[in-house]
């Protein structure tokens, strides 16, 4: 009877263990899932990591003190397209709003969908550049030897200049990747470059 009784006990612990083991692997599971989100949040709301601001209008004060915004495009090597900005660098005052373009073509026979990921260097004046309007909002979709202009309209927040971990930014660099969207309009991994 007791040995009957030892025996219920330990199963009995043996499936709390069990359980709580899967809530914690349960948990671990939805928490993967859920990082990416809280992090993207994070990173928009800090600026953490060179992630831009988005704005809706340039601030009202213009300062006459003045930055240098530097271009960069890269385009991940499963999307044929060229991708580069129209403009190497621009010297702009600080909360003026100001227009930068790229250039983007589909060297591809079948339509292809792009979008961009971006952010600036040095990391810490990410939370000071604010974009009004971008082509990396949206997927970008471009027909077989489309060639497009893609701005975007941008300006840099005045307190950058107060900030004394800003203070000696003098040039951001402002970058862009182009990858192939997941739901790509040509299909899954087609063989573009080739022609087929």
């Amino acid at each position: 009877m007791a040995d009957q009784k030892h025996a219920d006990k330990t199963k009995a612990r043996n499936k709390r263990v069990m359980l709580g083991c899967v809530a914690v692997v349960g948990g671990m599971i939805g928490l993967s899932y859920a990082s990416v989100p809280l992090y993207a949040l994070f990173c928009q709301v800090t600026g953490y990591g060179g992630t831009t601001q988005v704005g809706t209008d340039a601030p009202r004060d213009v300062s006459e003190q003045t930055i240098k915004i530097r271009f960069n495009a890269d385009v991940n090597s499963r999307l044929p397209w060229q991708f580069k900005p129209e403009q190497r660098e621009m010297t702009v005052k600080l909360g003026e709003d100001n227009l930068a373009h790229y250039m983007a073509e589909n060297m591809s026979v079948k339509p292809v969908t792009g979008q961009a990921v971006y952010n600036v260097t040095p990391l810490k004046a990410g939370q000071y550049f604010s974009k009004i309007a971008c082509f990396c909002f949206d997927e970008q979709t471009l027909e077989p030897g489309q060639r497009v202009d893609m701005p975007v309209s941008f300006y840099v927040d005045p307190a950058i200049a107060e900030d004394p971990n800003t203070r000696d930014v003098k040039t951001i660099t402002l970058s862009y990747t182009f990858y192939k969207a997941e739901a790509s309009v040509e299909g899954p991994d087609g063989d573009e470059e080739n022609g087929g």
